[in-house]
């Protein structure tokens, strides 16, 4: 049996692994079916981390993580986890390695396996993805200063990131297929008064384009008459939903091992606990996640250390 078992290998999960061995906790197990590192590694770019002065990769961002949280005797299990359950006061990993589900016993447990923004799967979208098409305006406006940018998506997210992009590009193209929006009427409004933000509705983006540098101009069509036409952006962010990486929580009568909110995202209080004793989330699988990789740190420490006061109440 293992002490802490940590599901997921991104930002808040290491930063997990990293607490819980550091702060005591002797059989800590990481499991990842692939190297640790999380959906940061896909990012070109990452200029925002505090103490981290010069632009790395996510890749490279990534590598010291590893390699400092292994030093302290976290183990990494390579294996992906298909479902936990809890019996008793015992957790459950069903996990398969490449020779069929195996168990593994562990006394608690932190969910770190976040989530994935949505893709739009338009024409060029994977071939730009990151040199261009972006889902994260935090992450990406600032090298967009001064230029126009476009936004597709009609939701809260899309709206209110669209308004957030107006400090820093000249203009912003909002691209939603119908005349009206899922946004909250009130961010709307906002957004509408704003002179910065030009509304191309009902249009869609047929294909994304560009050359070795990234993207160039969208095709976008307009669904009332038809027309195609050329809008020259050297970016698109695309806010058409997100996906929390829940399945291993869901039992086999489909319920779920602990609360969850509408969306699908773990409830969670400040200290990261969930309603099940010695089961915890961290990062971007959780309710109100910022989706920045310095909060799901945070997540992932506060979480090592709940996990280690827990464990030690139970001796």
């Amino acid at each position: 049996m293992i002490d802490l078992a940590i599901i997921g290998g991104g930002p808040a999960g290491l930063s997990a692994g990293l607490y819980a061995t550091r702060g005591g906790i002797k059989n800590v197990v990481l499991y990842e079916k692939g190297m640790p590192g999380g959906q940061i590694t896909g990012s070109s770019e990452i200029e925002n981390y505090p103490g981290i002065s010069e632009i790395k990769s996510g890749i490279d961002f990534m590598q010291p993580w590893q390699e400092q949280c292994f030093r302290f005797g976290l183990k990494h299990a390579m294996s992906e986890v298909i479902r936990i359950e809890k019996h008793g006061d015992i957790f459950h990993i069903i996990h398969n390695q490449g020779k069929g589900e195996e168990t593994q016993e562990a006394k608690s447990v932190i969910i770190t396996t976040g989530g994935r923004p949505k893709k739009s799967n338009i024409k060029g979208e994977q071939e730009f993805w990151g040199k261009g098409v972006s889902t994260c305006a935090t992450c990406d406006a600032f090298f967009y200063k001064n230029k126009e940018v476009a936004v597709l998506g009609g939701g809260d997210t899309a709206i209110e990131e669209a308004i957030y992009l107006t400090k820093f590009a000249s203009k912003v193209h909002v691209i939603h297929r119908r005349d009206t929006f899922r946004a909250a009427p009130i961010t709307v409004e906002h957004a509408k008064k704003n002179e910065q933000i030009n509304f191309l509705t009902p249009y869609i983006v047929t294909e994304i384009c560009g050359d070795a540098s990234g993207v160039c101009n969208l095709t976008i069509k307009n669904l009332t008459t038809n027309n195609e036409e050329k809008l020259e952006v050297p970016v698109i962010f695309e806010f058409v939903g997100y996906e929390v990486n829940n399945q291993i929580l869901q039992q086999l009568d489909g319920s779920y091992l602990c609360d969850m909110n509408a969306h699908g995202s773990v409830q969670v209080d400040l200290k990261m606990h969930t309603n099940v004793a010695g089961l915890f989330a961290a990062g971007d699988i959780r309710v109100d996640a910022p989706k920045q990789v310095i909060c799901a740190a945070g997540d992932g420490a506060q979480a090592a250390l709940e996990a280690i006061a827990y464990l030690e109440q139970q001796h």
